[in-house]
C-alpha cells in the first residue's frame, strides 16, 4: 500500500512535536518533518535520533526554503543527522548556490519543483540543470506548483517522464492566490488525476493542504481519490469515450 502522510508544518506550524501528536491514531503511514524557516532546524536536529517515528513506512525532512538567520554552509553542515540516519532532505532549488555542500548527500537530496514565485525550477527546463550537477539526486513532484505554473499540467507530465526514476516523494495540496496550501478543490482533484497513472503506487505522498485535525481523514480520502485514475465509460448508442471522475 502507498505511504500517506502529512508534512508536519501543514497540522501545526514551526511545532513538529505537535503535528506527530495530531497525527498519532491517524493511521498515516508517511511524514515530513518540515523545518521551512531557518531557526527551526536546529530544534528538529537535536530532537531528530529520538523522535518516535517507528509507525512510518517513511520519513523526510523539508530543508529551509530560506537561509535568513543561517548560512547556505551552516545550513548543510546541520543537516548532518539526516545523512547517517539515511533521511532524504526536500529542498528547494534557488537556496542552492554552493552546489558542493550539498553533492554529500548523493540520493538523500530531493530537489522540489517550484511555484511561480521563484525564479528556477519551476519547469523542466529549469529543473534539468539542477539534476546535471547532481546526478544522484532525486525528485519531489509538488502537483500544485506544477498546477499553477501550467494548469495544463503538461509540465508536470514532462517533469513525471523525464524524472520518473528519480522521483522519491510527491507534494499534493491547492494553492490560493498568495500560494497558501488550502485543502484540495474539485478542480485540483481532476488535474491530478489527469497524471495519476505515472506515478508509481509505491511513491510516498505527503499533504501540505493546511488541515484542522477534524479534517485529517477527509483530505486523505481527497488525496486518494486525487490518485485515481478517472472511469471511462461509453455512453450506450455514442461512439465517444467519456471521462468520468472516479
Amino acid at each position: 500500500m502507498r505511504p500517506i502522510g502529512f508534512s508536519t508544518g501543514a497540522l501545526a506550524l514551526g511545532d513538529f512535536r505537535g503535528a506527530l501528536r495530531i497525527l498519532q491514531g491517524s493511521r498515516t503511514t508517511a511524514v515530513e518533518l518540515s523545518a521551512l524557516r531557518d531557526h527551526e532546524l536546529a530544534p528538529l536536529m537535536d530532537a531528530l535520533k529520538n523522535l518516535e517515528l517507528a509507525a512510518y513506512n517513511y520519513v523526510s525532512v523539508h530543508v529551509p526554503s530560506k537561509f535568513k538567520s543561517l548560512s547556505e554552509a551552516a545550513v548543510a553542515d546541520a543537516l548532518r543527522p539526516c545523512h547517517s540516519l539515511g533521511i532524504p532532505l526536500v529542498v528547494h532549488p534557488d537556496v542552492i548556490k554552493e552546489p558542493w555542500r550539498w553533492a554529500p548527500f548523493g540520493s538523500l537530496l530531493c530537489i522540489e519543483n517550484m511555484d511561480k514565485r521563484k525564479n528556477t525550477g519551476r519547469t523542466l527546463g529549469e529543473l534539468e540543470p539542477f539534476f546535471s550537477t547532481f546526478p544522484d539526486a532525486t525528485f519531489c513532484l509538488d502537483l500544485a506548483h506544477a498546477r499553477q505554473v501550467d494548469s495544463t499540467m503538461t509540465e508536470a507530465r514532462l517533469m513525471l517522464r523525464r524524472f520518473g526514476n528519480r522521483l522519491r516523494q510527491v507534494h499534493m495540496s491547492e494553492l490560493d492566490a498568495a500560494c497558501r496550501h488550502e485543502p484540495l478543490s474539485f478542480a485540483s482533484i481532476l488535474s491530478s488525476q489527469s497524471v495519476a497513472t505515472l506515478i508509481p503506487e509505491d511513491v510516498p505522498i505527503i499533504i501540505e493542504s493546511m488541515v484542522g485535525p477534524k479534517d485529517i481523514q477527509r483530505e486523505l480520502e481527497a488525496v486518494q481519490r486525487a490518485l485515481a485514475a478517472p472511469v471511462r465509460e461509453v455512453r450506450v448508442g455514442d461512439s465517444r469515450d467519456w471521462g468520468e471522475l472516479a
